[in-house]
């Protein structure tokens, strides 16, 4: 059998006929329901000890300064200030590479440059050390 239908692509329409080729369906498959695992009773244990965790912060806060850590894994494309220059909060630090795109790393507080922890074409991991402000 023979069937038309009128298709518009970008605003030019066009007349396609198909025909339909026979044959019977391919069959379906029924998904079997999961059936809920066993629970096994939980063991009777003693109360844990707790331990202390510290939340993960975006900086590390030392006596010698704020060190910013990397964002991402990426390649170190500039080093946009030096050691001792003082910079504004949200002034741009250091240019990283990353999939192609070029990301700035922004100082996070003002200060002073205490120490730059990276080389330019240097690779770095998310969450290494790049600058540290005080």
């Amino acid at each position: 059998m023979l069937r038309k239908f009128k298709i518009t692509i970008d605003g030019t329409e066009y007349l396609v006929e198909m025909e339909e080729i026979g044959g019977t369906p391919a069959p379906t498959a029924v998904a079997p329901t999961p059936q809920p695992a066993p629970v096994a009773p939980a063991p009777q244990a003693t109360a844990p000890t707790p331990q202390p965790t510290a939340p993960a912060a975006a900086t590390t806060s030392t006596t010698a300064g704020t060190t910013l850590p990397a964002p991402m894994p990426g390649s170190i494309l500039k080093l946009l200030v030096k050691v001792g220059d003082d910079v504004k909060e949200n002034q741009p630090l250091i240019i990283l590479e990353a999939m192609k795109m070029e990301n700035e790393v922004v100082a996070n507080h003002a200060g002073k440059v205490s120490a730059i922890n990276v080389a330019v074409g240097e690779n770095v991991n998310a969450g290494d050390a790049l600058i540290t402000i005080q």
